[in-house]
């Protein structure tokens, strides 16, 4: 009987081990194979302004994640749902600032959509792949269809008695949830010493948090049983999430910084509600970023937006391409803090450009081809030591095996370098390119002199290099930065 393990191991946060991936509906002996499912969920974006490159990196990791499961379990296999966060105060602040001669709703319109258009923009630059479903929070507060909906959770839980009605909110009790910390490992004993609860405050312990609250006539708001209002942040991922995935579901993914309160939060709701022992199966955290060497902030004045990355020169002095930045990302396993730099920009670029001669010209082939060894990806997403792989295979293909230059151009687009797009920005010069014929002769022409140097044949090595450079191909002889074995690269020069 298929368990479902294709030797995924993923690191959980909420057991802090590192764990046989085998999805739910495989282990449900009722559940007929053509329904079987893979199912994640990922925090999406809050659309009031440009996405940083720090909500970048969730987006290029789970889109990785993404691709693996899809590659293990097959493309129609696995629901992908990433929400999109359309209610906030946040974006009512910004309407009120961006349009004060709109109505609010109007004015949270136009700030929602457009944000929203350049997030797709800016994450499609990114080689990331739409997901199955993405939700918009105002579509899910009330009324939707079998109860999916944050009021009739809200109205659950306060039936269960997980919940209260007080000073114009409706809160979770935490101490209703007796494991209630157990993601972010904070005991709710230790969170209740030594805090205090202001004087004329109506929350029963000072860590419970809102799952409703009323609004004026200049807020966003929906009729519900406790007045007019709009929800708190986390009960919107927790009625989105079940709508699409059910009470529990295989992986939910984010940020380190939302392991509390937001996800920690989202379970209370959620299992407190369906009465489960687990919202997500595996709970999945990328680590911080920072931006040459200090924490990105505006003060700082290292903020970085990705559409500053693609579409100006603030950073570097030059525009990045989303291949480049993709790769920069991966560089790092993604539970690693990651410094996010120039250096490590031009670093990612050179890659890349080595990588697309070595890709150029492979026959286009499917994900059910022959594909290098995936094993690193399997061990929690190990995406340096898979790319210190395709650098091997690189090699191999440099030498003409044309088997190794298929595997290659496959294990590429398993990390999101799709064929197209990524040949064409960096086949040798991103604004001059030559015909596959040429191409080949180009690089037949560099194996053979690096077999000529190592046999120590300067003078007919400095023959090739100095006939290249006559036809206006430029060679560049370094050091691969994993192996330290001798490379080169080539550019047109005009």
């Amino acid at each position: 009987m298929d368990d479902g393990f294709r030797g995924l191991r993923l690191w959980n946060t909420m057991t802090r081990t590192k764990e046989e991936f085998r999805p739910l509906d495989w282990q449900d002996s009722a559940k007929a194979e053509a329904d079987r499912r893979v199912r994640m969920y990922v925090c999406g974006p809050t659309v009031y302004d440009y996405a940083h490159i720090g909500n970048a990196r969730p987006v290029i990791v789970f889109d990785v994640l993404y691709r693996l499961l899809r590659h293990l379990y097959g493309e129609d296999l696995v629901t992908y749902v990433r929400n999109i966060t359309d209610v906030d105060d946040k974006i009512n602040a910004r309407a009120a600032r961006d349009y004060p001669d709109l109505p609010l709703n109007a004015a949270i319109a136009k700030v929602t959509q457009a944000t929203a258009d350049q997030f797709h923009d800016d994450v499609k630059a990114l080689g990331c792949l739409p997901p199955t479903h993405e939700p918009r929070a105002t579509d899910f507060v009330t009324g939707h269809a079998d109860g999916h909906d944050m009021v009739s959770m809200i109205q659950t839980l306060i039936d269960k008695g997980n919940a209260y009605e007080a000073g114009g909110e409706v809160l979770f009790d935490v101490t209703s949830m007796p494991d209630y910390g157990k993601l972010s490992n904070r005991r709710l004993e230790d969170q209740q010493a030594g805090a205090r609860i202001a004087a004329g405050s109506h929350k029963k312990n000072p860590g419970d948090f809102v799952l409703w609250k009323l609004s004026t006539e200049n807020e966003p708001g929906w009729d519900s049983p406790w007045g007019r209002g709009r929800p708190g942040w986390h009960i919107e991922c927790s009625a989105m999430s079940e709508a699409y995935l059910g009470k529990t579901f295989d992986i939910h993914g984010g940020g380190l910084d939302l392991i509390f309160p937001h996800h920690e939060n989202e379970i209370a709701q959620s299992r407190c509600a369906h009465g489960t022992d687990q919202m997500a199966q595996v709970w999945m955290h990328n680590g911080y970023l920072q931006v040459e060497g200090r924490k990105m902030s505006k003060s700082e004045g290292n903020f970085v937006t990705i559409h500053d990355l693609l579409h100006t020169e603030k950073f570097g002095g030059r525009k990045w391409p989303g291949e480049v930045l993709r790769l920069a990302m991966l560089m790092t396993h993604y539970r690693e803090p990651i410094d996010f730099s120039v250096k490590r920009l031009e670093e990612a670029a050179a890659i890349l450009s080595r990588w697309a001669d070595v890709a150029f010209g492979a026959e286009t082939i499917g994900y059910s081809a022959v594909l290098a060894d995936v094993n690193p990806l399997l061990d929690d997403l190990n995406t340096p030591r898979f790319i210190n792989e395709l650098h091997s295979l690189a090699r191999a293909a440099t030498g003409g095996q044309e088997e190794s230059r298929r595997s290659f151009r496959l294990a590429l687009r398993l990390l999101g370098f799709e064929e197209t797009d990524f040949l064409t920005q960096f086949a040798a010069d991103a604004d001059v390119l030559l015909e596959k014929e040429a191409r080949e002769t180009v690089w037949a022409a560099i194996t053979g002199r690096l077999e000529l140097i190592r046999e120590k044949n300067w003078p007919e090595a400095d023959r090739i290099r100095d006939e290249l450079l006559a036809k206006g191909i430029q060679l560049k002889d370094g050091k691969d930065p994993e192996t330290g074995e001798r490379v080169t690269t080539w550019e047109v020069k005009r």
